[in-house]
């Protein structure tokens, strides 16, 4: 081997070695100029010997690929989320379930820190990094291999080999490994010192800006970012198995991933709950962002046993941590008209910062729940964000309470249309009884266009808003005859980004039946039921057509979602819309039939 090739060869050790300290065990031993020269001697000795350039080489991270927008992938294995256990009791409940479907009294669990990260998926083939992608919809997400390759602690290429080395098992020749992308709190606070001193705003939380970072169509920028990561599970593999979750963890870890080093091996809910009280202890000394504690069964073939419902695994389950409370003052109440017509009452609030966001609105729910908590304009209340994510008002601080604050008065009128507002027979939920009324048709709009529905990229609120105001659309249906020149005539849509959102609705055509269904807004159909309803009926005029005994044939429909389902449909307006957009061309896929 030449001079230069191993001195390559040891620079690259040294770098994955100061990686590793810093990134996955927090224990820096060089400073940042030191680590510094370490690269640029590196870079120097490539550049003039480009021969000796490697896949796996420290200079392959410092981006530079830029792309118009990112590609879909299609997990090969769904990404499923967690159900949360918010109370111990709720997760003495899981543990019962577990029990009983294992037919076991005690069950051993692997815990983990629970990542406020982004979900991705890498895919190893022979050991080597081919693709990386977000978690998406569990199902499709977004190719975000170039950025995911600017992670410095990211392998590049695996330890051993695939033939297998002692001590070391063999890498498989297919390997999907799932984990979460973030920022640790160091990197986030001198991240913001840096922008700030620059002149630029800074990031409110280390969550989003780690998934602004790896979202950025210029790699380039993503290097800028210190994102870091962990693995913690596998999705499809072809050429290993194992018996139990912490052997897969030991495998990761030798092969070269960087894997939480804080976790525990323990038996039955006390096991769990002394790991849960350790971890809540050390939160706030933890170098990252944890919510709470996963939970998963270690044995793999118990998770095989237990299955999964829709997207959560039955084997598994976040255990979050109690939400931080701060005291925020009420600036005023306002209602909300959502695209069913609900009334909402949400509370404006004078910022605050809450678990790691600045809240200034938190939900009140409904008018019953508003006088529940009776909070008024000017109070002085207790927020926290539930589940560590939406802002709630917990109570009233009454011991702050002024003679001037007043009760409430629950608007009798849609604020928006005028219409008469109507209480639904359960008495909690009042509605916008206006057919024609802007909110809802926005709200519906907005509906229409999400990731989860027929994912039209583009039509935000503002965009709905704006297409209302000019009277360009009355229906969802009216999206299939927009020009590019009427929607260039929006307030600011230059001719590009017209463009570019009438090919995104000319895209939404091709769609899939479950998407479609979801997309219609129907009230209590979600994305679960808009599958249910796709596999059984596999035709949207057929689901039209089919009356409350049809619906209630099918697994998961109960009487009064048949009711629901029955009703939008008998009405002659909800039919047109579905006869326009498949006459505009829309054409939803029927599931691939099961055998």
């Amino acid at each position: 081997m030449s001079a230069p090739a191993e001195k390559l060869k040891k620079l690259k050790a040294d770098i994955a070695y100061h990686n590793h300290r810093y990134y996955t065990l927090d224990a820096p031993e060089i400073s940042d100029a030191s680590y510094d020269k370490l690269m640029r001697e590196l870079l120097a000795i490539e550049a003039e010997h480009p021969e000796l350039v490697t896949k796996d080489s420290p200079s392959q991270r410092v981006g530079g690929a830029v792309l118009d927008k990112f590609e879909k992938v299609t997990h090969r294995q769904q990404m499923l989320s967690l159900a949360n256990a918010l109370e111990q009791n709720e997760f003495v409940e899981f543990d019962e379930r577990v029990r009983k479907s294992l037919g076991k009294d005690e069950i051993t669990y692997t815990c983990e820190p629970k990542m406020d990260g982004l979900a991705i998926e890498l895919v190893y083939e022979n050991g080597e990094f081919v693709q990386g992608s977000t978690r998406g919809d569990g199902t499709i997400g977004e190719d975000v291999t170039e950025n995911l390759k600017t992670i410095k602690i990211l392998p590049l290429k695996l330890e051993g080999s695939t033939r297998g080395e002692p001590g070391n098992k063999k890498i498989p020749r297919t390997l999907e490994v799932r984990g979460e992308v973030f920022i640790r709190k160091a990197d986030f606070k001198r991240m913001n010192e840096k922008l700030v001193k620059a002149g630029e705003e800074a990031f409110v939380n280390p969550r989003n800006s780690a998934a602004g970072s790896l979202r950025q169509l210029d790699s380039k920028l993503t290097a800028s970012r210190p994102l870091s990561i962990y693995l913690y599970e596998t999705g499809v593999v072809e050429g290993a198995e194992w018996e139990r979750h912490q052997d897969k963890l030991k495998s990761l870890e030798g092969w070269g991933f960087p894997v939480n080093p804080k976790r525990w091996i323990v038996k039955g809910v006390d096991g769990v709950m002394k790991a849960w009280n350790e971890l809540l202890a050390a939160r706030h000394d933890l170098p990252y962002e944890i919510d709470g504690l996963v939970v998963k069964v270690d044995s793999s073939d118990e998770r095989a046993r237990l299955g999964q419902v829709s997207k959560t695994p039955r084997w598994a389950v976040a255990f979050k941590f109690p939400p931080e409370e701060m005291e925020a003052q009420v600036r005023e109440i306002v209602v909300q008209v959502g695209r069913t017509g609900a009334i909402t009452p949400v509370a404006e609030l004078v910022p605050v910062f809450v678990g790691g966001v600045t809240v200034s609105r938190a939900t009140l729910h409904n008018e019953q729940e508003l006088r529940r908590k009776d909070v008024r304009e000017g109070d002085w209340v207790f927020v926290r964000r539930a589940g560590d994510v939406i802002p709630e008002i917990v109570k009233v601080i009454t011991a702050k309470r002024t003679s001037k604050v007043k009760e409430f008065v629950f608007p009798t009128r849609c604020p928006i249309c005028g219409s008469p507002v109507k209480k639904e027979e359960d008495g909690v939920i009042q509605r916008c009884t206006g057919k024609t009324c802007p909110a809802k048709l926005q709200g519906r709009l907005r509906h229409f266009a999400t990731r989860t529905a027929m994912d039209i990229d583009g039509l935000g609120d503002k965009v709905c808003e704006a297409l209302l105001e000019a009277k360009l659309v009355t229906t969802v249906a009216d999206l299939y005859k927009l020009t590019v020149k009427q929607l260039a005539t929006l307030d600011r849509m230059g001719e590009k980004s017209a463009q570019n959102l009438f090919d995104a609705i000319q895209r939404s055509k091709n769609t899939q039946l479950k998407r479609f269904i979801y997309a219609l807004g129907i009230p209590e159909v979600g994305e679960t039921t808009g599958k249910t309803l796709a596999d059984a009926f596999r035709d949207a005029k057929k689901l039209m057509a089919a009356k409350e005994e049809d619906l209630l044939k099918v697994k998961d429909i109960g009487p009064e979602m048949a009711k629901v389902i029955a009703g939008h449909f008998a009405e002659a307006e909800n039919r047109a819309v579905v006869e326009q957009l498949l006459a505009a061309g829309v054409k939803p896929e029927p599931p691939e039939e099961v055998k």
